[in-house]
Order: structure tokens, then sequence, then C-alpha cells
């Protein structure tokens, strides 16, 4: 769909029954011809955006708290709250205005040179010398006042991600009243990566005033728990069996059992795991249209009788983006007979390019496949394709059609939604799924070739089994995986968040299970009024 300008109704001070807390605005900023700045529904947002969106559909008035930069914080130059009516529903939204310090501070140090690879489990790039905590706590405090100053009287605030850990502790002396959820997009590493953080007392106090704290796998809750355990005198309230559904036997991040819940000062916290699935039913409609067709016949015959092998990622140092092309050059040396017969399109995404970790990263990135194509390469053939700009979703889902083999290998992955929308988009049941065992969607797609980054001799062989599969088996792996996604799609999370607010509001911690009997069949965008399509990302945020 096209962006369309949002309507702004005049402010008013509604309070609102539902506060969604997360660092980005709802929607985007464009300059008009005139050089006013207009807002328009999302062009190509992450995917999590316009689900938490359409939560608004389904109270009478909501909020989204967002930050906006300002080189004034006092005088912004922008209305501090305005209100929108889309057909997600009525809400307002709160801008908190942030110098370009307070976010280099907040964000590009903070939370991601201290918080990011402690949580990804890279203690060596961890460094905590330049963070400015009291300027975290400040931006933290803030987003915690400006939720209480909208929830209405006994409302749920919904908190999500890392870099809003203090939030609800702030919020929980402000407004005892509210119910607070809280939900990370990111891995939740053990206690012995964890406690490295000299904050981590304030950081997990924090997290035990929710009445909910969800995670998108078992693993990353049990984490948290033992984290928990280590720093609290906390009580668990109940431990469930995994739903077989996310157990992958002989994975990394298998877990079998999990805690749901904890008890801190007297406070009960529900303790969750949903993963977060893809809008299965726009893009099939996506992988169907006309154009989508016409766009992979074009690349397939561009191939030749090439394999083509797709690999989507964001230029991070957890993406494994340097490991994999480095096995695909050893699997060219070791195999001549593939030369010319297979071809790597590698997307690597720039994360920030303001910080000198990810531009390292892309560096190397380009000198390796520079390497592989100058050593390999011939008149007539290229094997690495690298693109390094964000690729619109219609054109990344005839990609997701045409190739041959994805090959999503992230060292470390809070879930990765690339996996789960190449597998919505093969409508023709074919294709082949190579996932890193270290991605939280692992756990899911147990009919993925299963492989382990840090292993040289174990990337190869994964990836030197996808291209020789026969079609019976890249067959029943698909139809196996596609019911996975299914099954689990964007709808069932947003389903799976509805009953846990329910249920913390009438005292049931059960955390809800990803199964076949669960799918649910409805409108897209579940929630969204006169049946709005949201859209997705063109390249998972996590």
């Amino acid at each position: 769909m096209s962006p369309k300008t949002l309507e702004i109704p005049e402010a008013t001070s509604r309070k609102s029954d539902l506060v969604i807390v997360y660092h980005r605005q709802p929607y985007e900023e464009v300059e008009a011809d005139d050089g006013t700045i207009r807002l328009r529904e999302n062009s190509s947002p992450n995917g999590i955006v316009p689900t938490l969106r359409s939560f608004f559909g389904e109270v009478e008035h909501g909020a989204w708290i967002a930050w906006k930069q300002a080189e004034d914080a006092a005088n912004p130059g922008f209305d501090r709250r305005i209100e929108i009516d889309d057909d997600f529903g009525c809400y307002t939204v709160s801008r908190l205005p942030l110098t370009p310090e307070q976010v280099r501070g907040f964000y590009h140090v903070t939370s991601k040179e201290a918080f990011w690879p402690i949580l990804h489990s890279f203690r060596e790039r961890y460094n905590y010398d330049p963070v400015d905590w009291p300027n975290f706590q400040e931006v933290n405090r803030a987003f915690a006042e400006a939720a209480a100053s909208e929830a209405a009287e006994g409302a749920v605030v919904w908190v999500h991600d890392y870099n809003l850990w203090l939030v609800p502790g702030y919020l929980r002396k402000l407004r005892p009243d509210v119910k607070i959820s809280f939900f990370h997009h990111t891995p939740f590493p053990s206690a012995d990566l964890f406690n490295v953080l000299p904050w981590r007392r304030e950081i997990v106090e924090s997290l035990l005033a929710c009445d909910i704290v969800g995670f998108h796998i078992p693993r990353y809750a049990s984490n948290f728990v033992q984290v928990a355990h280590s720093l609290f005198d906390v009580s668990r309230t109940g431990r469930v069996t995994v739903d077989e559904a996310l157990i992958n036997e002989g994975t990394a991040l298998t877990e079998r059992s999990m805690v749901t819940g904890l008890i801190h000062d007297g406070h009960e916290v529900t303790i969750a795991a949903t993963p977060v699935g893809v809008d299965v039913a726009y893009i099939d409609t996506c992988a169907h249209s006309i154009e989508t067709r016409n766009q992979m016949a074009a690349i397939r015959d561009e191939l030749g009788e090439a394999q083509l092998v797709l690999s989507v990622g964001r230029t991070d140092y957890t993406k494994g983006g340097v490991q994999q092309l480095e096995s695909y050059e050893r699997l060219l040396e070791s195999r001549p007979d593939l030369r010319g017969k297979v071809r790597l399109m590698h997307v690597s995404v720039s994360a920030n390019r303001n910080m000198e970790a990810y531009a390292e990263i892309q560096s190397e990135i380009e000198q390796v496949a520079g390497r592989i194509n100058g050593r390999f390469g011939r008149f007539d053939w290229q094997p690495v394709v690298l693109i390094s700009r964000a690729v619109p979703f219609d054109e990344l889902i005839a990609y997701y059609r045409a190739a041959d083999v994805a090959w999503i290998t992230p060292i470390a992955d809070g879930m990765n939604l690339v996996c789960k929308e190449f597998v919505a988009s093969r409508v023709e049941g074919d294709g082949v799924l190579v996932l890193s065992e270290f991605a939280g969607a692992a756990v899911e797609l147990d009919a993925a070739i299963p492989t382990n980054p840090f292993s040289h001799r174990n990337m190869d062989m994964a990836i030197a089994q996808a291209l020789e599969m026969n079609i019976e088996e890249r067959t029943t792996r698909m139809s196996r995986l596609r019911a996975k996604i299914d099954a689990c799609d964007i709808r069932f999370w947003g389903d799976a968040q509805r009953r846990l607010f329910e249920g913390a509001a009438n005292g049931d911690n059960g955390t809800p299970k990803c199964t076949l009997a669960h799918r649910r069949k409805g409108d897209i965008g579940a929630g969204a009024r006169d049946g709005a399509r949201p859209e997705l990302a063109v390249v998972d945020g996590r």
C-alpha cells in the first residue's frame, strides 16, 4: 500500500486505557513541498509497530510514548502531544524532546555499547567507561512520567525493550494502580554475563515491579529468573513444561521447562515466553501478486541454471555476516564444481552509520566479499552480490521466492523475523532454510537445517547440504516450516499478549501455548479497524 497522510485532530486531555512505551514513533515524518512536516503511515516499518498500534482498536482511547530529537528540549519546536485518529484507533502520541547529547548517551552509548554486547553474549565488546548513567536514568524517568500522565485509572502500560529497563520501577512509584507489562525483543543472557553490568540491581528491581515480563523464548525467560535469584530474595510461583512447539531437539536454545511467576517484596510477576511471528497472510498476498511473480521470473532468468543463496540481515557483529562470507569462500575453494553454479546475494543493511563498531563490521564484510569476487569471479559470473541498502519489502519478497536457499546465520539473535518471512513467501512449497541454532526462531523451526556459526566445518557442511538437497526433502521440510509460522504468526503473538493482560488482571500467570490449535483466522492486522493492512520490515530489527 502507498503511505497516506494521517489525520491529526486537535489535542485533548483524554486519559488512556492502554499506554504503549516504545522508543520509535508509530509513523513517519516527511517534509511536504511547502516545507511543513507531515505524518504518514510507515512505508517500510518494523513489523512490530503496526501490530502494537492494532491494540488501540480495542480500547476507547490509547497513548504511545516515544522520543523525538530536539536541539533545545525546553523549546523543541514541535508539539509534544498530538492526537491520531487512523485505521487502528484513536490515540495520543506523546513525543519526549531529547537533545542530541541525551540521545547519544541514552541510546548510542549506554544501550549499544554497554547493554547490547552483554545481551548478545559479546563480553569482549562491552564498554561501560563512557556510560552516563544519570542521563540514562533521566531519560527513562521522563518516559515513566509521560506514561503516568497519559494512563487512566487501572490502565495497562506496555513497555518495550532494554533501553527502557528503568521505566517500570519509576512508573510503579508514580502510579501503583496501573498494570505494567514489559516485553524484551532481544536475548536475555545468563547471570554470569548479565551481572557484569554494574547497574544490574537497579535494572532487575525495576523489572520486578512489572506485572508481566515477556520474552521470545523460554531460554531467555529462564535466564531472567536465574538473574533475579542471584540478586534478590525472590520465590517462584509456578513452573510449566515447555510446549512441544518450542522444543527443537539438539539446538542450543531449547529449554524443557520454565518458571511462570516470581514474587518479590509481596508483588507477583508473571514470566512469559511468546515468540513474535510475521504477518503470514499479508506476505502470502505479496508473494502471489503479479508484480512479484514478474520480478521473480526476471531474477531467475538472469541467474540461468545457477542456484541463488539469499542472506538478509543488519550490519551488526551479532549477525555473523563476516563468518558467513568466509564459509562461502571455503565452499568455493573446496568445491570447484560449484563455481559458476551458485550465487550468494548478501544483504547487509547498516544498523547505525554513526557507530564505529558497525562501520568496522561493514568494512570487513565489504573486504571479504571483494576478496571472494576477486578470487573466483569471471566475466560471466559474480559469486557474491553485496547489497548495503534497505530493500523495499515487495522487492525482497521477489528475492525470497526466487532463492533456492535462505542462509540465516546470526551468532546471537533474539528472534529473527527474516527466516520467517522467507518461509511465509515460499507459497510453492519448495526451498531450503539454513538457520543458526543461536537465533531464537531456531527453537520453533525444527525443519530448517541447523548450523553452528562458531564451527567452520558445521557451517560449510550445512550450506553444502542445502544446495544438494533433493526436491522431496525440500518440500517435506518446507511444509513443516510453513505449518509452524502459520500457526504462530503475528496475530497469535498479539492474542497471546491480550491473554497475558487478562491473566494479570485475574491473577493467572499461565503462559499461552503456541500450537496449531491456536491459529487465528481473521482480518490482517488483528484489532485494526476497517481491515487495515500493516506493512512489514525490510530487515528484521532484532
